[in-house]
């Protein structure tokens, strides 16, 4: 009987790494606590379901490193990124997806192959027999957490994240609001106008801002420190540095002509991008929030053509977990303490939807070559992936390692050809390499598996 390989948890990493290895020939094992244990976030059963946002954010793989791990994504014949595309949303040249049908097709996907095994369970510990890649995301369950700092000795593995408030789109007042993409960006007339935007002036952005700061917030329990990643902070944390901080942040101004008032400048803009496929829910970019329930209602209520909005879902607080993957993970991640176990997604210390799916793939295709008797080499560190890979096995300083994003500056720099580089051109440069070497390194893997 052939080994089998056990992936516990089923959001992005799990799903992408069970797909990956049940590809490669591997019999999985997917373990899944939802819908047996709920979570603060998650609503459904179903795998891969998107909480914090619908957005897999730019598309752009000629200039932008998050489009470039897309473009990767796609060449290795990714689920999540496959899946994503099926059920794109307008949104400029970003990707955004119809979150539900999203997560109900990654289900069906995997359910139906041949090699993959969903149960329903929670896996509470590490085991020391058997093949594992633990996935399990920022809500790992509090007894498997307890079980991962037994065997690491970690003092602490989580830091805190938060939620953007979903608003219902027929509550939107459009005669104060308006449709449009930052700069008009985007292909098509649905893609140009796939933001709604709310203008306020210098009054009203000062009065919405001290509010948000007297507004009461959810903190964390007596003793629990709040390190918040830098890329999903609360709206009011961001505020609280400086009253200008939001108008260059998720408020900036720029790119936008309100035709209502084309004449007029305004102060600062609320943008809200659409979070399901019928268009009847719109999330506000980048308000992630700590607010009580009550006062943020109010608070939000606030802002120009929100002031009878209806939310589908309110913005809240919850504790991620991630490891010190460059202390603990070898450059295959896996766990060398127990080299049968390895780590995925974001417990790795990645962020993103797109990161988590993107570690999960490496760790799956690594997994299966490893038991089928092929080990399979990272990719080089010019490429996205091997770039973020190399950054949370050793690249990081652990001393002060924290969630992140993937970006041009974990890419060995480019040499530059004919004089300095405008940034442009040095980013068009990366990736370039980057699709080089990906594509050399997905022939190799291919010739050994032959």
């Amino acid at each position: 009987m052939s080994e089998t390989l056990h992936i516990v948890g089923g959001g992005m990493a799990g799903a992408e790494a069970a797909f990956q290895a049940a590809e490669a020939g591997v019999d999985v094992a997917l373990h899944e606590m939802r819908p047996r244990v709920a979570t603060f976030a998650h609503r459904t059963g179903d795998l891969a379901e998107m909480v914090c946002s619908n957005s897999f954010r730019s598309d752009d793989h000629a200039r932008n490193a998050v489009g470039l791990l897309h473009w990767e994504m796609r060449a290795a014949g990714g689920l999540i990124i496959a899946t994503a595309d099926a059920h794109r949303l307008p949104a400029g040249g970003a990707l955004a997806v119809d979150r539900e049908p999203f997560a109900r097709a990654v289900t069906a996907r995997l359910r139906a192959h041949p090699r993959v095994r969903l149960v329903e369970e929670e896996i509470a510990g590490l085991p020391r027999e058997g093949r594992w890649i633990f996935a399990t995301g920022p809500l790992t369950s509090p007894a498997l957490a307890a079980a991962i700092r037994a065997e690491t000795g970690q003092e602490s593995l989580a830091f805190f994240d938060a939620l953007a408030p979903i608003v219902h789109a027929d509550s939107i007042d459009m005669d104060v609001a308006w449709r449009q993409s930052r700069y008009d960006k985007g292909e098509t007339e649905s893609e140009r106008t796939a933001y709604i935007n709310c203008p306020l002036t210098r009054e009203q952005y000062e009065t919405f801002l001290d509010a948000l700061l007297a507004a009461p917030k959810a903190e964390p329990h007596a003793g629990e420190e709040a390190p918040y990643f830098d890329g999903c902070l609360p709206i009011e944390v961001m505020a609280a540095r400086g009253r200008e901080t939001l108008r260059f942040g998720p408020m900036k101004p720029v790119g936008l002509t309100n035709p209502h008032r084309p004449g007029e400048k305004a102060h600062a803009v609320v943008q809200l991008r659409q979070d399901n496929a019928l268009g009847t829910l719109y999330n506000i970019v980048g308000f992630q929030t700590k607010m009580r329930h009550g006062a943020q209602v109010e608070v939000l209520r606030m802002i120009p053509g929100l002031g009878a909005a209806r939310f589908a879902r309110l913005g809240g607080i919850h504790r991620n977990t991630f490891i010190n993957s460059p202390t603990l993970l070898d450059g295959r991640m896996r766990l060398r303490s127990r080299p049968n176990i390895r780590f995925a997604g974001q417990v790795t210390g990645v962020e993103g939807y797109v990161e988590s799916a993107a570690m999960g793939l490496l760790a799956g295709r690594m997994a299966a070559a490893e038991m089928l008797g092929r080990p399979l080499d990272p990719p080089p560190a010019e490429t996205a992936m091997g770039a973020l890979l190399a950054h949370i096995t050793g690249g990081a300083d652990a001393r002060s390692f924290q969630p992140m994003n993937v970006n041009f500056g974990l890419f060995p720099p480019v040499e530059a050809k004919g004089g300095r580089r405008g940034r442009h051109d040095r980013y068009l440069a990366y990736t370039d390499r980057a699709k080089a070497a990906f594509t050399a390194w997905l022939r190799a893997g291919a010739r050994d598996a032959a």
